[in-house]
């Protein structure tokens, strides 16, 4: 196994030209897993801890563009107002270990269905920045997963930086697991409420080959808060809304059954949250107070 260590953005991604089939690794927290229990064995490594612009942020008025190898951890610490639903995700991936080595990135480059930062993507709307040596092109977070840990990069394209929109509006994560730390997904559902395009969008994970969006679900969301009157008027959603939309978020998933739960607990799951974090931030939008309406610390919600 060859060790690539370019000191440039430039110098990676001619490596990657010249070896396609390089694993990039820059937190490891995948990608050593995998190798140290000899599940992949790649000819080249790319390493791409050298490249400081990796690590950075902008935030325009609009998005925030997310270098594709910044912390979860800084994301927790720097970017909770503009990200928050994002920021609640990131506190419940791994330790704090991982949390300060693993990126959004890195997530995006596994397409692990199960990924922590893709439902938060998926309901805050996303493009993900990839590049090679032919030119740079954005792809929308939707269009990125294209199955069980597959994505939309060709073989010399290296991801750059996620392009995130601003929070508008309260956004909230829940996720299952089969304890309450240092756990992988059973399923986990995201939401944000965007006041401005009076809309509201979800992300579902670990409960479909992919990352989903309930499309169903959202749509029959707006349309009830836009014939009600529900933006104008600070009313609180009906339970028969609520309801209709934890069944059309169940109806959403596509899951199997493993070691770590059922199909049928699954969709389950997802509709108990989606009704929840539906309620959560429909309360804190009728409050006027902070973008999670969350009062505990971290903003971490167990559903």
């Amino acid at each position: 196994m060859e060790f690539l260590r370019p000191a440039s953005w430039e110098e990676a991604l001619a490596a990657k030209a010249e070896h396609p089939a390089a694993v990039p690794i820059a937190g490891g927290t995948d990608v050593m897993v995998e190798i140290n229990f000899d599940r992949r064995r790649p000819d080249h490594l790319l390493d791409l801890t050298r490249i400081a612009e990796l690590y950075e942020w902008q935030t325009g008025d609009q998005t925030v563009r997310l270098g594709a190898s910044v912390p979860y951890t800084r994301i927790i610490e720097r970017l909770a107002a503009e990200l928050p639903g994002l920021a609640i995700a990131a506190h419940t991936v791994g330790s704090p270990q991982i949390r300060n080595r693993g990126s959004v990135g890195g997530n995006l480059g596994a397409a692990s269905p199960a990924g922590d930062a893709h439902p938060a993507l998926l309901a805050a709307g996303a493009e993900v920045e990839v590049a090679s040596v032919r030119g740079s092109r954005r792809i929308p977070v939707e269009e990125f997963y294209t199955g069980v840990k597959r994505n939309a990069l060709a073989d010399d394209e290296l991801i750059r930086a996620i392009h995130i929109r601003k929070a508008a509006g309260p956004q909230q994560f829940s996720k299952v697991g089969t304890r309450n730390a240092m756990v992988i997904a059973v399923c986990a559902f995201a939401i944000a409420l965007h006041p401005d395009t009076r809309t509201v969008r979800t992300g579902i994970g670990s409960a479909a080959p992919t990352p989903v969006r309930a499309r169903a679900a959202e749509d029959f969301l707006n349309a009830a808060l836009a014939e009600g009157g529900f933006w104008d008027g600070g009313r609180t959603i009906t339970p028969s809304i609520a309801r209709r939309f934890a069944e059309l978020c169940a109806a959403a998933c596509d899951p199997i059954d493993d070691v770590r739960g059922s199909a049928a607990y699954r969709r389950h799951a997802v509709s108990i949250m989606a009704r929840r974090t539906l309620g959560w931030t429909w309360e804190a939008f009728r409050a006027g107070g902070d973008t999670t309406g969350d009062t505990t610390e971290g903003g971490a919600r167990c559903a």
